[in-house]
């Protein structure tokens, strides 16, 4: 893929720091004050790891209520048989996640290993020394360490750092990026009007327009998410930050070298600019941004709209309910390409995802190499995620003389056998996005059907992927105010993209919503976020 870009997206992730260091192994760690209790000794990436003894460690879990916790699981069962560890669960709704795990932090209280945390999560503990620097401790993380270097990762990786030079998370590793979000379009009914799919905005707004003009009393957009999914990827293609990867609102400008607020930048007005458009011809409900998403189901099943976005798990949704009001085999729907714009084929992605902080105070632990050993293992190794992925050979999945798996005759997971009646999360508790972060392609896409491999191969065949944007972290002194500046910044931003969107106040106006912003601190805001920038660049 080519990543030559005038503008580099920025999500909340990236306050960090990028410098131009290397992978460092334990600095200033005297070997000899860890206890070696339960753990391996010489283990490498080679190694199965168990502990040699029985340990526990507490682990925060994030309950999903697709897939409620079950304690009894078989992964449980068979992780302390392979690995002799048990997992001691402090547990916390998904919908209470964030606030559970500041809490437990804030207040000392927080389990050995957190779970489920996004780069630049991390940051606001930084300071008070609640979180490990893991990046002390590489040593102990053979698979992970192996992973960065054979997949060329350093860079992302490097992004992770802090002022002090040292990164705070583990974070979930791909050999290759993943595209997930998109428009769903049914496409029966583009044949049935002789129309293509789309390639770019210009031509979804065509596209839609023929769909209205055959569907008079359909919004042939009608979307979920509350909007934020549709505003994400779109946005990615204008080479901007909006919905879910508005993040801190900043996009670095090349050119320029420095960054600069999304909704100031001319991308941002032209992709309001195309969705306005759309709006005002009838084609985008305005109940997109409002609705819940059970609701947007429900219009698409009943044709009421033909389009809406989704990843490659919420196909199953719809083909579901289409199958029970317009048939089984009287529709097709399918996701298409993420549309280009004028200012290129680009989407958003990075090959690191969630993943988890250590505490702490498991360094005071006896068997706090042990866990280092049991974390490396579990989500950097091949035979840990393969585990944590299918489950056990014989019981969830087969696996042939070629090495390919297939799910138990009565096991199914995202629609990969729809005949199963168990589910390998639900009921066995494998396929967790608690335990399952990253991993080789072959992998990841093992679990793909044939038709998300092919939409894969396409976005890699015909998408390029931002640059990684310079970092900057932001002084402790300085932390409070930004926050205190970011809110309403990003609810004015909110509020006057959807009024841009809906119609309720014209484009015209742009430039004043730019002095409001200012009026809220905006300069005040990027100066913190160049002087930060500027900072970072002088970090050797």
């Amino acid at each position: 893929m080519k990543k030559i870009f005038k503008k580099v997206l920025v999500s909340a992730s990236s306050i960090m720091i990028a410098s131009s260091m290397f992978l460092t192994s334990n600095a200033g760690i005297n070997a000899q004050e860890l206890s070696m209790t339960g753990a391996m000794e010489n283990y490498t990436a080679e190694d199965q790891f168990k502990a040699t003894e029985p340990v526990t460690f507490s682990f925060l879990y994030r309950d999903h209520p697709n897939y409620p916790l079950n304690t009894e699981w078989l992964f449980f069962t068979k992780l302390e048989e392979m690995t002799n560890v048990k997992l001691d669960l402090t547990i916390a709704p998904m919908s209470d996640y964030e606030q559970r795990r500041s809490l437990l932090i804030s207040a000392g209280d927080a389990p050995m290993i957190i779970g489920n945390t996004y780069a630049g999560m991390e940051t606001p503990f930084v300071s008070s020394g609640a979180i490990l620097p893991i990046s002390d401790y590489l040593d102990y993380l053979p698979h992970f360490t192996k992973r960065i270097e054979e997949w060329g990762l350093q860079e992302e990786i490097d992004a992770l750092r802090q002022l002090d030079g040292k990164f705070y998370i583990l974070p979930g590793l791909h050999e290759s990026i993943k595209h997930d979000y998109t428009l769903a379009l049914r496409t029966d009914i583009l044949e049935e009007l002789g129309l293509e799919e789309p390639k770019t905005w210009e031509e979804v707004h065509q596209t839609l327009t023929k769909i209205k003009e055959a569907y008079p009393d359909s919004y042939p957009l009608s979307d979920r998410f509350k909007g934020n999914s549709l505003l994400n990827y779109m946005a990615s293609s204008y080479e901007t930050v909006a919905g879910w990867g508005f993040g801190q609102g900043v996009v670095f400008n090349k050119e320029e070298d420095k960054f600069e607020y999304a909704p100031t930048t001319q991308n941002y007005r032209d992709m309001l600019q195309v969705l306005s458009s759309m709006m005002k011809d009838g084609l985008i409900d305005p109940e997109s941004f409002t609705q819940e998403d059970d609701q947007a189901i429900q219009k698409l099943a009943n044709e009421k709209s033909f389009a809406i976005s989704t990843n490659s798990q919420n196909l199953f949704e719809y083909r579901s309910a289409l199958d029970a009001t317009v048939g089984e085999g009287n529709y097709e729907i399918k996701k298409i390409m993420n549309p280009s714009s004028p200012y290129g084929d680009q989407v958003g992605g990075t090959r690191l995802e969630n993943g988890i902080m250590i505490s702490a105070k498991a360094v005071e632990s006896p068997n706090f190499v042990a866990l280092l050993q049991f974390v490396d293992w579990l989500y950097y190794s091949d035979e840990g995620q393969e585990f944590a992925r299918w489950g056990v050979e014989g019981v969830t999945y087969n696996k042939d003389e070629n090495g390919k798996r297939t799910l138990s005759e009565n096991v199914d997971w995202a629609g990969l056998n729809p005949k199963g009646e168990e589910q390998l999360n639900a009921d066995y508790g494998f396929s967790n996005g608690v335990f399952t972060y990253g991993g080789k392609a072959e992998l990841i896409q093992s679990v793909m059907v044939e038709e998300e491999i092919e939409f894969q191969k396409l976005m890699n065949e015909n998408k390029t992927l931002p640059d990684i944007a310079p970092a900057w972290p932001l002084e402790e002194s300085v932390r409070e105010q930004f926050t205190l500046l970011a809110t309403p910044l990003k609810d004015a931003t909110d509020q006057a993209t959807l009024q841009f969107i809906l119609g309720n106040r014209s484009l015209e106006d742009y430039e004043m919503f730019i002095e409001e912003l200012k009026g809220l601190g905006l300069d005040q805001y990027m100066e913190m976020v160049n002087t930060a920038y500027q900072n970072a660049k002088n970090v050797e």
